[in-house]
């Protein structure tokens, strides 16, 4: 008895192993389901990457300068209304990225010490968040905006009081018909808006801060002749029509930078630097001379006309009369207010007979010896003999 029930215990056992490998083998994934899970991820990842080239598809053929009127129909803009794109065979021009690049570098050079870092001209820019900065950073203001807007109002509305203070710092007009062009560089003001640059219109991105890094005499070098390809569809009388402009976003830099012909000071800087200094002292002699008189003295040429007060004051003592206090800015704080004042000097002196000098306000706060110079040497020419 003892021996049977050993043996169907055995049996018994045997049975339950099977039965728990069984039950076991359950709970492993069938090796045909993990088949089937690789494949449906595999055709999630193929339907990813034909969305995505579909949207890519439908990009380029936003951007083909041969968009057909059916494409075109697809556009929803009001009567008059137009829109630009950049082509993409000028969006790859190897000039173009550079100068991209070279924008980019110096504005997260200007940019340092607010730890700004720019990394994509088009995403980073079109708010106005960073243009504002570096407005801000380069004529030494205080914008009154808001810090951080999320709303797309609050965006443009941001935009535009940061492109109203630029343009006036450009001494552009505000723009009409009959006068688009800055009488100082040719910058059209009508070449960026607050508009075209929310919608991040790299090529009205690219105009405003070429125009900035000129204005304020960027140490940068920008590659030549760049232009690009721009397709501008636009809706007339209910129908789209397209047309292709050619911008040009940069000439040479001699022409950029406003060069004139060389001079005496040119050769000077470039072949007698060692003569430099004797320059220097004879000027430092003469506008002394008059400033003494009004207990003022001047040590470093390099610095100390920056501001343009010097320079108001002694033009009142060479031509013998009082400036008014309330017509500049005695102790400016400002890079807006130290441009008046050196744009009023050079007023007075051209009412005075000199001929218009080569140098630009901005030249001189920005601490161009070389431009100075020139303003001083015109000076020192007239009224050298002056006592």
């Amino acid at each position: 008895m003892s021996c049977f029930t050993t043996h169907e215990a055995k049996e018994n056992d045997e049975e339950d192993s099977r039965v728990f490998k069984r039950h076991k083998t359950t709970f492993v994934e069938p090796k045909e389901d993990k088949d089937k899970e690789k494949e449906k991820k595999k055709e999630k990842k193929v339907y990813r990457d034909e969305v995505n080239e579909l949207q890519e598809e439908g990009k380029h053929a936003i951007d083909d300068p041969s968009l057909s009127p059916d494409l075109a129909g697809t556009f929803i803009l009001d009567e008059g209304e137009e829109r630009s794109m950049i082509e993409p065979a000028s969006r790859d021009d190897l000039k173009f990225k550079e100068l991209q690049k070279v924008l980019i570098e110096w504005i997260n050079d200007t940019l340092v010490e607010n730890r700004i870092i720019v990394k994509d001209i088009e995403e980073d820019l079109f708010d106005g968040q960073i243009l504002g900065k570096l407005i801000e950073k380069l004529a030494d203001i205080k914008l009154e905006v808001a810090e951080v807007t999320q709303s797309e109002q609050g965006q443009k509305q941001k935009l535009k009081t940061v492109l109203d203070t630029t343009n006036r710092l450009l001494n552009l007009p505000r723009w009409n018909h009959q006068q688009k062009w800055s009488m100082e560089m040719g910058w059209r003001q009508d070449k960026w808006s607050a508009d075209s640059i929310h919608s991040k219109n790299i090529v009205a991105i690219i105009h405003l801060l070429v125009a900035l890094a000129q204005h304020f005499r960027a140490p940068i070098r920008f590659p030549e002749h760049v232009s690009v390809n721009v397709v501008v569809v636009q809706r007339r009388d209910g129908q789209l029509a397209t047309r292709k402009v050619v911008e040009e976003l940069t000439t040479t830099n001699d022409m950029m930078q406003g060069k004139f012909e060389r001079d005496a000071f040119d050769t000077l800087f470039d072949h007698a630097p060692d003569k430099l200094n004797v320059v220097k002292r004879s000027l430092i002699t003469f506008v002394n001379k008059h400033l003494n008189k009004i207990n003022l003295e001047v040590t470093d040429l390099d610095t100390q006309f920056a501001d343009g007060v010097y320079l108001v004051l002694l033009m009142g003592l060479l031509e013998g009369y009082f400036v008014p206090l309330y017509s500049f800015h005695l102790t400016p704080d400002s890079f807006d207010q130290k441009v008046h004042n050196v744009q009023f000097s050079l007023e007075l002196m051209q009412d005075g007979g000199l001929p218009k000098p080569k140098a630009r306000p901005e030249d001189i706060v920005n601490l161009d010896l070389k431009a100075t110079l020139r303003v001083l040497y015109n000076l020192f020419t007239k009224y050298k003999h002056l006592n």
